[in-house]
């Protein structure tokens, strides 16, 4: 109601009507009704299905953001065991080639409050861990992300895995040098299971 329209009616009347819009755009506003989400997912058990020992081929970019295009090849294996009932796992990865020897673990850690994983790698060689990635499985793929430096600048990191099956799965690293427009693999790991693989799992 617009104000200037009260000079047709009575003093009162126009008073009335004025209490009357002001307390009708005085009462509060109707409760949102609160989204039914779906349920949401624990990722507690992600990782299961890779427990157990697996023969692992890996390919690695010598020279990452370089414009090298020289890679190395690895074979060996990549034995993962639960530790702390379940919500966590540790990986040793042992492969060797003709560049030499990888010794490393992986340790992955679940915050049930997020509901992502941190994956957390160390090179043997090296003895610390690394800028842990970050992040879940969606719709059975895993991608996870940090930002860490290289020769000096900063990076971002991209950890996928992804092509999970019961006997196989496929690992893939890649940088990226501006802020994530393009990607450059550099690591890419493919997994089978091993003949021994019931022994490890656990």
């Amino acid at each position: 109601m617009h104000v200037r329209k009260c000079n047709a009616i009575s003093a009162g009347a126009c008073l009335g009507m004025l209490l009357l819009a002001v307390s009708i755009a005085a009462q509060p506003s109707p409760p949102l009704t609160p989204r039914s989400d779906t349920a949401v997912h624990d990722g507690q058990h992600d990782f299961d299905f890779e427990i157990g020992t697996w023969k692992t081929h890996v390919r690695r970019l010598q020279h990452p953001l370089s414009g090298s295009s020289t890679w190395v090849e690895y074979d060996g294996t990549s034995v993962v065991r639960k530790v702390l009932d379940g919500r966590a796992n540790l990986v040793e990865l042992r492969v060797e080639g003709a560049a030499g020897r990888i010794d490393g673990i992986s340790l992955r850690l679940y915050n049930p409050q997020s509901r992502q994983w941190s994956l957390n790698f160390s090179n043997i060689a090296a003895g610390t861990l690394s800028q842990p990635t970050i992040g879940e499985f969606r719709n059975g793929r895993g991608e996870f992300y940090d930002q860490e430096t290289l020769d000096g600048r900063a990076i971002l990191v991209r950890f996928v895995i992804s092509d999970i099956t019961k006997d196989s799965c496929r690992f893939e690293q890649a940088f990226s040098a501006d802020g994530g427009k393009t990607w450059e693999l550099n690591w890419i790991a493919t997994d089978t299971r091993g003949a021994d693989e019931g022994a490890s799992a656990g």
